[in-house]
């Protein structure tokens, strides 16, 4: 299934107008609408994801206390 993302501003009495779509005419689509808000804090959940990670001593080995399954 191919996906198509649009962005929209809702216009006078709560309408959107959908132009120029890439569809034949009768054939049947979902139309799914998501809050600019809420899509914002989606992409911020986790501010981590794409940062470079840097291990430092990456081959030490870990002390026994420091192992969660043997406290």
């Amino acid at each position: 299934m191919q996906v198509y993302a649009y962005e929209f501003t809702i216009g006078k009495k709560g309408t959107l107008t959908l132009k120029n779509l890439p569809f034949n005419i009768g054939e049947k689509v979902d139309v799914i609408i998501i809050p600019r808000s809420s899509r914002q804090a989606e992409e911020n959940r986790y501010p981590f994801w794409g940062k470079p990670i840097t291990y430092i001593n990456p081959t030490d080995s870990v002390a026994e206390e420091d192992w969660e399954m043997f406290q």
